[in-house]
């Protein structure tokens, strides 16, 4: 009988627990790392390894999650001992306890694997990404191992060429890919936890996809019974529960019991695969085994109550409208003040709205300096002036789930147009005060509010990012916007047009995208302010014949020239954009007046 028959014929196939917690729990002294246990605390692993599989688990994960180069800092030796270790551990526990029980029953050893670290925004680091695993999956190849879980995966992203790559060399392997999702479906990333399980379904290299940690049992069996489960062989392994957090350590509660008694839940669904993540033991893998001696499995698999979702009207989006119907938009950015005296602002907004421009955008904290918040700027300015406002919303500040909870307020007050933007770097003198959280960039984040639009939202948001017009490297820039449209950006707005570098790349991103093109204009109002964007400020570069205009000009004679040389940026790149992105420089909002209505004039 080959490997895999004999997996499939082990069904209700039941794994061990959790090894990371466990392990801190049980050592007096644990390693910061529980993979270089393996080298540094070997009788405890191989400790924990006989516990699960005396408490009735019949697959064992090898400790090697988290071993991989990046995350362990380490060398490619080290790297391989660890390795090694992990599976010659875990060999020699399943050895042992057959022994001692004279136990001839099947035991599968499972070369554990989980996400190795890179920038999802730096196309060479994925290039390297596949090559890390794949040195990964050779040493295990080489050790004799057939079965392997890819664990706790946030995207699917080199898992299909991988999998490919493990059938290619031993076509008997078994191939689990699990993904890790919050309670409301979603991974970290923004990834739906139900297209990710039918996007590897699909793949014939992939044994069984499914789902573990971060949620319990009882969020992942809601989310199980949401979605529609495709036909493959589900595993999942839950965390104990949802964890609570003492003098900064992390705790499960003692819910043995329970888990055991959910997890029952999974197989009358048609999982086949079952076990413990983060917070489970022993005795949660041993009362599971138990109750599946007892177990008489009901197939509710195609017994799922339809899920109906109730949604309100859509309404008009007036700005998106207009740009869409070919009227050429004028929307100004106002930075929103860094105190509570808004006074000042609130009246530059009004005269905004007397100045009839379409709509106002709203920076999140642009520098990655503290303003008021985006989001809330964006109602006070919608209700209480009646401007359209177009929120920035960056990735820097916020993790997933208080982005959706963000989008969630925006979206039930119909403010739906945004500006999804990676977010400027913390300074670095202020990181030791000021953590960025960077969960995703804004492809990523162009995608996860794509499918609140599918499958949550009745209104939809109309998603935009930024284009680095001035990019050295524009074609490298040109091929980021390229995904960002495939991930669902549909307007772009671009860095200011201050050379004819600029007014070029805007002629290739109108031929390249397709997408709505915003023309970005800021009025430069003095030679220092002309040196200071030129110098300080990413993204924007000033042609020194700009800079060298302003020298020894009065505030008045800088403000004049200001509106004349932003008109006649604007009357080179009219040609090729959709609408007018003005950037107000110091809450000058009489520049912009200026210069909008010397524009509608000359029309």
């Amino acid at each position: 009988m080959s490997n895999v028959d004999k997996i499939r014929s082990s069904f209700p196939l039941l794994f061990d627990g959790a090894m990371g917690t466990y392990y801190i729990e049980k050592s007096e002294k644990p390693l910061p790392e529980c993979e270089m246990a393996n080298i540094f605390d070997r009788d405890k692993i191989l400790d924990i390894h006989k516990e699960y599989l005396r408490a009735g688990a019949a697959a064992l994960k090898t400790n090697t999650f988290g071993a991989n180069r990046r995350s362990l800092r380490c060398t490619r030796e080290i790297l391989d001992t660890i390795i090694e270790q992990g599976y010659k551990i875990a060999l020699e526990a399943v050895d042992n306890v057959k022994k001692e029980n004279n136990d001839s029953s099947e035991k599968f050893i499972f070369a554990d694997i989980g996400p190795v670290p890179y920038d999802s925004s730096d196309d060479d680091s994925f290039s390297t990404l596949v090559e890390e695993y794949v040195a990964i999956v050779d040493k295990f190849l080489n050790l004799g191992a057939k079965n392997f879980i890819f664990e706790t995966f946030d995207e699917g992203r080199a898992l299909h060429e991988v999998s490919e790559y493990i059938k290619n060399k031993c076509d008997d392997s078994y191939i689990i890919v699990s993904f890790a999702i919050n309670p409301d479906g979603y991974t970290r990333k923004g990834y739906s936890g139900e297209k990710l399980l039918e996007d590897f379904a699909l793949d014939k290299n992939v044994d069984s996809v499914g789902f573990n940690c971060i949620s319990g049992p009882g969020y992942i069996l809601r989310t199980v019974d949401k979605i529609k489960i495709p036909n493959k062989t589900i595993s999942i392994m839950p965390n104990a529960s949802y964890p609570t957090v003492v003098n900064n350590r992390i705790f499960y509660s003692d819910n043995a019991n329970y888990f055991a008694n959910t997890m029952l839940d999974f197989l009358d669904r048609g999982v086949e695969i079952i076990g413990g993540c983060c917070g489970t033991t022993p005795s949660h893998i041993e009362k599971l085994s138990n109750n599946l001696k007892k177990h008489r499995i009901q197939s509710l698999k195609d017994e799922k109550p339809q899920v109906f979702k109730v949604r309100t009207k859509p309404s008009s989006n007036v700005f998106y409208d207009k740009l869409c119907g070919g009227k050429k938009v004028i929307a100004v950015e106002l930075d929103p003040p860094a105190d509570v005296d808004i006074e000042k602002y609130m009246n530059s907004l009004k005269r905004l709205k007397e100045l009839d421009v379409d709509a106002v955008t709203i920076a999140d904290c642009p520098v990655g300096r503290a303003r008021i918040d985006s989001s809330l700027m964006a109602y006070k300015i919608k209700n209480e002036v009646g401007l359209e406002p177009v929120v920035h919303l960056t990735c820097r500040d916020r993790n997933l789930n208080a982005t959706k909870a963000l989008l969630l307020g925006l979206n039930i007050e119909n403010i739906r147009n945004l500006i999804v933007v990676t977010g400027d770097p913390i300074p670095t003198a202020e990181k030791d005060e000021i953590k960025p959280v960077f969960n995703f960039n804004s492809r990523l984040l162009a995608k996860y509010i794509g499918e609140l639009n599918e499958n949550v939202f009745s209104n939809k948001m109309v998603i935009s990012s930024g284009l680095n017009i001035n990019a050295k490297n524009f074609l490298a820039e040109l091929n980021k916007a390229r995904k960002k449209v495939e991930n669902g950006v549909e307007v772009f707005y671009t860095q200011p047009v201050l050379s004819e570098n600029a007014i070029e790349n805007i002629k290739i991103a109108k031929k390249e995208l397709k997408a709505k093109i915003m023309g970005g204009i800021i009025p430069i109002v003095s030679h220092r302010n002309a040196v200071f964007m030129n110098e300080e400020i990413s993204g924007i570069n000033v042609d020194e014949k700009i800079i060298a205009a302003y020298e020894n000009l009065t505030r008045e004679e800088a403000a004049e020239l200001a509106v004349s040389m932003s008109l006649e940026f604007i009357e080179q790149i009219e040609e090729y954009v959709d609408g007018l992105y003005l950037i107000t420089p110091f809450n000058r909002v009489e520049i912009i007046r200026d210069i909008v209505n010397k524009y509608r004039n000359k029309k």
